[in-house]
């Protein structure tokens, strides 16, 4: 592709596709016809490059309305945005679910990570590539998780178009399950939110008491089921009061021991303004769906938390990253978002009381990396999404250059009954255990996968035997991808961040994969190489090449086990200490994790 502005023109869906998102070109320079007062002076310039945080956004426009982005095309969106076709290049080849040659209206993405491929989902694959034939029409990709991990194997087809068509087939069992969702005409309806949850509708449940009970397009009947009446307590106690109840709960977040209340302080405190609040329900690595089964079957509860957060931190703008392989979390989001500003539940006076502040939601386009802080400010801002180094921190410099929060979906709720006195006080300070509830994402070889809320000291076996773990249990892996393997045997060690350290392995987000002896482990570790050389970035030498090194180790070992492993396996510490202590972000430091731990606990070598 040339990397200049060129003579490739867009079709007319692709520049309506740019307009739509844009509105019209007011210029020759934008892209418009010529005219004469264009000769005479240019017109954009800082106004118009400050627009730059919809490239994302426009990628997303003409990739779901063609199905590819032509030069044509980025060239156009590059002219409205000001923004050169190098950068701009850079940045939509950095994600996986966009494309920069020709392909198929419509695109079949089959989740071929852990938990789908432990459910067949290289057999499911050949199966759907033997029935569709070369000249289908249908393009076929083998991918990373779609977040339906409760229901693998999983398969999403989009269908590119004016409106852009998704379909879900998970279970997808059978090949014709999935090319039945394929058909134009098809559109198969997926199971209730509440199906992920098996507590659904349980007396002890706070974080999920909602989901299956309240209808989760509607706000009256949220409101009916104790729904914002954690914002009025807000707006009584004012911001200074939520930050000390925040501060005194001191309710974590996933896969961080840090405090929430001590980041909001420090961002309230700053005297930089704007003020940002961003919540990443981006969740893209294996076996995580926690976010997108709040974000189905409670929706306005994230509305509700996101307005507390940042009428305590002095924001006024909110964005919701979220993943564009969830459709049904972003059409119930984009509803609640919606119906609460018409309900004055968000905007300029929010409930009466002069409080401004709405939600932006942004669509993420398959990248791993955005899960941390900075890469996801690229990512909104329309860079590419790559890691910042740090310091500053979000909290000094985030979004846009100002004072930022960053949260995940479960932080963020677990704020509403801390306001409104349902969730448990937290442990004495020195303590070291919180107490409450939490969210653990279960999948695998277990009878009843799902979300489940249980008590922050549940151990891995408490949990597990909730599920109906299945007879012939080989290994459990805590924590997804960045996490770490447990045996059998090792899993009566409490899940708080420090028990699991003690034992070496990690909680990470909250997820707990099982995996039987019918399932090929050190195929399954090879997986997660692969995964991580996939995600990689590239931005840093130590996890952009350990990750090649590390699958290139990790596949030797699977094919030749044995004696000729041995300086494979004294290669892949060599490289898992590298890329911990070198790399940029968590990506690179976590590659090594679930890797090393097989070897260490389950012998994946023999």
């Amino acid at each position: 592709m040339d990397l200049h502005f060129g003579d490739s023109e867009p079709t007319d869906d692709e520049r309506a596709a740019v307009d739509e998102l844009l509105g019209p070109p007011s210029s020759f320079w934008e892209g418009g016809e010529r005219t004469e007062a264009d000769l005479r002076w240019s017109r954009g310039g800082r106004t118009t490059r400050a627009r730059r945080d919809l490239l994302l956004p426009g990628l997303h426009a003409l990739n779901h309305r063609v199905g590819w982005i032509s030069e044509g095309a980025l060239a156009y969106l590059c002219r409205r945005l000001t923004v050169p076709p190098a950068q701009a290049y850079g940045v939509a080849t950095s994600y996986g679910h966009f494309s920069v040659r020709p392909r198929p209206a419509t695109v079949l993405r089959v989740c071929t990570d852990l938990v789908c491929a432990a459910a067949g989902a290289a057999e499911l694959c050949a199966g759907i590539e033997a029935r569709l034939g070369p000249d289908s029409g249908v393009d076929v990709e083998r991918g990373a998780c779609l977040g339906l991990c409760e229901r693998a194997p999983a398969a999403l087809v989009v269908r590119a178009g004016d409106p852009v068509r998704t379909a879900v087939s998970a279970p997808a069992t059978v090949p014709a399950a999935v090319l039945a969702a394929v058909s134009p005409d098809s559109a198969p309806e997926e199971p209730p939110a509440a199906d992920a949850v098996p507590q659904a509708g349980g007396a002890s449940l706070t974080l999920l008491r909602r989901v299956g009970v309240a209808d989760p397009s509607s706000p009256d009947d949220y409101r009916a089921h104790g729904g914002y009446a954690a914002l009025r307590r807000a707006y009584e106690l004012g911001p200074a009061g939520v930050l000390r109840e925040i501060t005194d709960a001191g309710p974590v977040g996933r896969g961080v021991a840090f405090p929430a209340g001590r980041t909001w302080l420090d961002v309230a405190s700053r005297p930089d303004h704007p003020h940002h609040l961003v919540c990443n329900a981006d969740e893209s690595g294996p076996g995580a769906f926690g976010s997108r089964v709040i974000m189905e079957g409670d929706p306005y509860a994230l509305v509700e938390a996101m307005t507390i957060a940042a009428y305590a931190i002095g924001a006024h703008t909110g964005y919701l990253y979220l993943r564009d392989a969830y459709p049904r979390a972003i059409h119930r989001m984009q509803c609640a978002v919606d119906r609460g500003r018409a309900r004055g539940l968000l905007g300029d006076d929010i409930l009466g009381r002069g409080h401004a502040f709405d939600i932006e939601i942004r669509r993420g386009a398959g990248a791993y990396v955005c899960g941390e802080d900075t890469a996801l400010f690229n990512a909104i801002e329309g860079l590419r999404a790559e890691p910042r180094p740090t310091p500053p921190h979000p909290a000094e410099k985030g979004l846009f250059g100002g004072p930022t929060v960053v949260e995940d979906v479960e932080t963020l709720i677990r704020v509403l009954p801390v306001l409104t006195r349902d969730e448990p006080a937290y442990a004495a300070a020195g303590a070291g255990r919180p107490v409450g509830t939490r969210l653990f994402c279960v999948s695998g070889s277990v009878d009843r996968p799902g979300v489940y809320e249980l008590p922050f000291d549940t151990t891995p076996g408490e949990v597990l035997a909730l599920a109906g773990v299945r007879e012939g249990l080989r290994a459990v892996l805590l924590g997804g991808a960045a996490g770490a393997f447990a045996g059998p045997d090792e899993l009566d060690v409490p899940l708080p961040l420090d028990g699991t350290r003690e034992a070496g392995t990690a909680r990470g987000s909250g997820v707990v994969m099982a995996f039987d002896d019918t399932v090929p482990l050190p195929r399954l570790v090879l997986r997660i190489a692969e995964f991580f050389r996939a995600e990689s970035c590239g931005s840093c030498v130590p996890c952009r090449i350990g990750t090649v090194r590390q699958e290139e180790a990790l596949r030797r070992i699977v094919e030749r086990a044995g004696a000729a492993a041995a300086d494979d396996l004294a290669l892949l510490r060599d490289v898992g200490r590298a890329m911990r202590d070198a790399s940029l972000c968590g990506v690179g430091r976590s590659a090594g994790n679930a890797v090393e731990s097989a070897v260490d606990r389950l012998g994946v070598q023999a």
